[in-house]
């Protein structure tokens, strides 16, 4: 693939490599982008996505937004692809510092990536909103049903760990990731629109000249980057990274 080349080039001669990907890197797990709206969709829900998954829904439609995320946003038999290996093999290899993912669904780690930054949550973690208590995505899982809202021992409603629309991305996870792009001599960015603030506002921080962008489709910051490749962030990954 054009591009595949000179990525794996720079790989070869870097030594502090910052990945940040979204939703593209998750959906060649076959999970899919919940911003997809398609037709089963419109017959099972009567408003758009980002307005089920917001705090304010959240609280005022309970029932609605936990129907909604079980059955969207949990994958539990997903499993890692191409690109979540590759970058843990280069994580491995001691070139790459930093994952900051938009995704919630736990992959990277799956995958063997230790340092991964979370920017919006994950599923993997639960707590009760009254009394904090820990539950794991198994127990999320037990209480999926068309009217269930997963409850606490104790009562009190759990929680998903997810950044919902209308709240603030937790300030030291964004701190972290301004610091790992800062520094970094190269900045993958894949399987992300870049259209999503502030996630998307975070390459702003990159300082050096090799910042490669991986996409299937164009984005509004292609014009910046030192090298664009179109297709797939797996194969992208997985060749550039193969030795």
């Amino acid at each position: 693939m054009e591009g595949t080349g000179q990525l794996k080039e720079w790989i070869g001669k870097s030594e502090n490599i910052v990945f940040f990907g979204g939703a593209g890197v998750s959906t060649e797990s076959n999970i899919p982008d919940f911003r997809g709206v398609d037709g089963l969709y419109h017959e099972q829900y009567k408003y758009p996505p980002e307005t089920i998954i917001s705090h304010s829904f959240y609280r005022k439609n309970p029932e609605e937004f936990f129907r909604f995320y079980c059955n969207k946003m949990l994958f539990p038999h997903a499993k890692p692809n191409k690109a979540h290996e590759a970058l843990a093999r280069l994580e491995a290899a001691g070139k790459l510092k930093a994952v900051i993912t938009q995704n919630i669904d736990g992959l990277h780690q799956a995958a063997g990536s230790r340092n991964v930054l979370e920017l919006h949550g994950s599923v993997k973690r639960n707590y009760c909103t009254r009394c904090m208590k820990f539950y794991d995505l198994e127990e999320m899982l037990a209480a999926k049903g068309d009217k269930a809202v997963p409850r606490c021992s104790c009562g009190g409603i759990i929680k998903p760990d997810v950044v919902l629309y209308e709240e603030s991305l937790d300030e030291s996870v964004l701190s972290r990731a301004v610091s790992y792009i800062s520094g970094a001599d190269l900045l993958i960015v894949g399987g992300t629109s870049l259209t999503v603030y502030p996630a998307a506002g975070l390459i702003d921080y990159y300082k050096g000249h090799q910042m490669v962008l991986i996409n299937k489709t164009v984005t509004p910051m292609d014009e910046k980057a030192d090298l664009v490749i179109s297709g797939s962030i797996g194969e992208v990954l997985h060749d550039a990274v193969s030795m």
